[in-house]
């Protein structure tokens, strides 16, 4: 669903567990009130809160909320046709969601690489 266009318009994803809100929105070009409202309207964004109700997002939250954007933003959907969609394709995505992680990584490890041949 996210296609690789949209992929080089945002950054990588880095390899860390846990990302904060701030964080998240800084990767997914997206403001912390427009993912609180996300949260509510799609159940499959479910971050994990810690002290303070403090959200803390996983990479697989990060990779849904980048669909998302593609939907809502470059694809035109409106917030119920969207949610449908991911809805809908859940079973699908299992696999490829998967496969973009891979790829994601995939792409991460051939950075590193560049740099440690300079």
């Amino acid at each position: 669903m996210l296609e690789p266009r949209n992929n080089n318009e945002l950054p990588v994803i880095p390899g860390k567990r846990y990302f904060t809100i701030g964080e998240v929105g800084e990767l997914c070009a997206v403001k912390p009130h427009v993912l609180r409202y996300w949260e509510q309207e799609f159940p499959q964004l479910k971050p994990v809160k810690r002290r303070g109700n403090r959200r803390y997002y996983q990479r697989q939250d990060v990779i849904i909320i980048r669909q998302i954007r593609s939907l809502l933003y470059e694809e035109g959907f409106t917030i119920g046709g969207a949610r449908l969609k991911l809805t809908g394709e859940e079973a699908r995505s299992d696999t490829s969601q998967s496969q973009q992680i891979v790829r994601q990584l995939r792409n991460e490890l051939e950075e590193i690489l560049k740099i440690l041949r300079r």
